[in-house]
This record gives C-alpha cells, structure tokens and sequence, in this order.
C-alpha cells in the first residue's frame, strides 16, 4: 500500500489582483494604469486606496483585461464604456468624485480594481 507524502504541496491558493486607474480630464484622453499587482503587492494598492478614501471596485474581468496593459498608458478603446461606468458610479456615489470630475476642479484620482479571489 502506498504512503503518503510528508512533502508539503504548493499552495494553489489564487493570489488576488489590483489595478489602480487614474484620470485627469485636463490630460489625459482616457483614464491610464497607474499600478498593477498581485499578492501583496496588490494588497498595499488596496490599503494604499482605503488609506486615501478611495473607493474600490471589484470586477475579476476587469482587472485581467487591465492588469496586461503597460503602466501609465491609457485604457484601450474597447474598455471605455466599461470604465465610463465605473466612474459614473464613483461620480454618482460622492460629491467629492464629482468636484474631481469637473474639468479645472480637481486633480488626478485613481480607482482601484480588484480581482476576487
């Protein structure tokens, strides 16, 4: 009869993703990537956005499509209406969002996106 192992496996556990976006209207012509991580890198995004008020958003599908874009480029067109979503919810949920969404009211955000485990 075959013994099992006492050889510990790798853990297979799916280490959750974040990717933060950013958007200044005066600038930018779509929001861009301004991070991108994985594991514990991606749990200092997210505490660096609770830290900052910063709402977060989760959406596993998101996150993959994002998360393969190169950091500080703008989302690709196929995503704006996904994005513009998004920041109509951010808009609607807050009226600090909205002062940052006029045009000459406010500066950068970023809008970090999680991935569920």
């Amino acid at each position: 009869m075959h013994q099992p192992s006492n050889r510990s496996q790798p853990s297979r556990v799916n280490h959750p993703k974040a990717v933060a976006l950013g958007y200044n209207p005066e600038q930018d012509q779509a929001p861009r990537v301004l991070a991108v991580g994985q594991g514990e890198i991606a749990q200092r995004i997210l505490k660096l956005a609770q830290d900052c008020d910063i709402p977060i958003h989760r959406d596993a599908a998101l996150v993959e499509r994002l998360a393969i874009l190169d950091l500080n480029t703008e989302i690709p067109p196929e995503l704006y209406q996904i994005v513009a979503e998004l920041l109509i919810f951010l808009y609607r949920l807050d009226d600090r969002w909205q002062q940052k969404m006029i045009p000459g009211q406010g500066d950068r955000f970023a809008v970090p996106v999680k991935k569920l485990k």
